[in-house]
């Protein structure tokens, strides 16, 4: 099979058990969340989505750490594609234009030129200030399961992003009073414009492929922040922003699906034709924005063989991992959804593969 399964793991969960059970489901690809958070006490101007607090306090991952967690993968049979997400504290300044900016936009090239000497291919990534903020969990998937869901009944109050937070991460426990303000559409698109310019070219010489994650939720603003890409046609922006192989996408059904407006098939069909997707976060949502909720990746209102056949079609050979699975009632939660997802990802691959042998025939 040309598309290859992998499965997705936050920091608490990188060890070599769970790795073993990536591949004894059948995976053979790996993407860390190498961000190290704690919860800790609460801080002020935070509210119930607030994730907790970075460890990093700005020092980067060295070239030591993810050489080990690579090898640790690698012994446990699968190939480390990916490193998701860059610690809100590595970066703060370049998404809120600060005086550190081009500090941080040198840490940033070191960190890429590292992933390329440890040889881990992809850099994913959110453009985001308020991250993630507003989805709360919730039993709405089949049977009750406990997934993810955003509307107006369930978030909590959209207050401004507080200084010294981003992403739903605080990166600096005593950050001087008050909240960051309003960011507004040419703010952000110019910040991120400023970002690309700066880390395509290194990431190019590094062989490593910039990947970039759409907003979810995915509205105009949140939390008084514009919103980077939150319509299928910014994912054309974002590529011919800066014109690169290494300017690419993490392609996330399940945030594409909740968009309010465009074509999900004709989006996939158009990027995977174009070799911009660097890697595919495989889920399935109901509704969409701004209600919505996360379910069983077979149970959605996206026709996911669909999306694979297209995939297939357009000769797409990158990584899928199920993103959000719904929590299992049983001793092991997030392992039973993985499980499932997997499953189900594995047997319509193959189903898919079979079906090319009969034409054939």
């Amino acid at each position: 099979m040309a598309m290859k399964l992998g499965l997705g793991f936050h920091k608490a969960r990188i060890s070599r058990e769970n790795f073993r059970f990536a591949r004894q489901a059948g995976c053979t690809h790996a993407v860390v969340h190498l961000v190290d958070r704690y919860r800790g006490e609460a801080l002020p101007g935070t509210d119930p989505t607030c994730f907790g607090q970075t460890r990093a306090r700005g020092r980067l991952w060295s070239e030591d750490s993810l050489r080990e967690v690579k090898t640790m993968a690698e012994d446990e049979g699968l190939t480390l594609e990916a490193v998701e997400n860059i610690d809100p504290s590595f970066w703060c300044d370049v998404l809120l234009d600060g005086p550190r900016k081009q500090e941080q936009m040198e840490g940033l090239k070191t960190l890429v030129r590292r992933l390329g000497k440890v040889g881990i291919p992809i850099l994913g990534y959110n453009f985001s200030i308020a991250g993630v903020w507003g989805r709360v969990p919730g039993p709405v998937a089949r049977g009750g399961a406990v997934a993810a869901m955003f509307s107006e009944k369930t978030r909590p109050a959209e207050t401004p992003v507080p200084r010294g937070q981003l992403g739903n991460l605080v990166y600096d426990p005593a950050p001087p009073p008050g909240d960051i303000g309003t960011v507004s559409p040419e703010q952000i698109w110019r910040r991120f414009q400023d970002f690309l310019e700066a880390l395509v070219p290194v990431a190019e010489e590094a062989g490593v492929r910039l990947a970039a994650h759409p907003d979810d939720p995915p509205l105009p603003v949140l939390r008084g922040t514009a919103r980077l890409i939150h319509r299928h046609e910014h994912l054309r922006q974002v590529l011919e922003l800066v014109p690169s192989r290494a300017n690419a996408l993490e392609f996330c059904l399940g945030t594409l699906q909740e968009m309010a407006e465009g074509d999900l098939y004709e989006t996939v069909d158009r990027h995977s034709r174009e070799g911009a997707i660097a890697y595919i976060h495989f889920r399935n949502v109901r509704g969409k924005a701004p209600r919505y909720h996360e379910v069983f990746v077979d149970e959605g209102d996206l026709d996911m063989i669909r999306v694979l056949r297209i995939l297939r079609r357009n000769g797409y050979d990158g990584v899928l991992i199920p993103d959000h699975a719904p929590e299992m009632t049983c001793d092991a939660p997030w392992h039973a959804g993985c499980a499932h997802a997997i499953g189900y990802m594995l047997g319509a691959l193959q189903a898919l593969e079979k079906e090319d042998e009969i034409s054939c025939d």
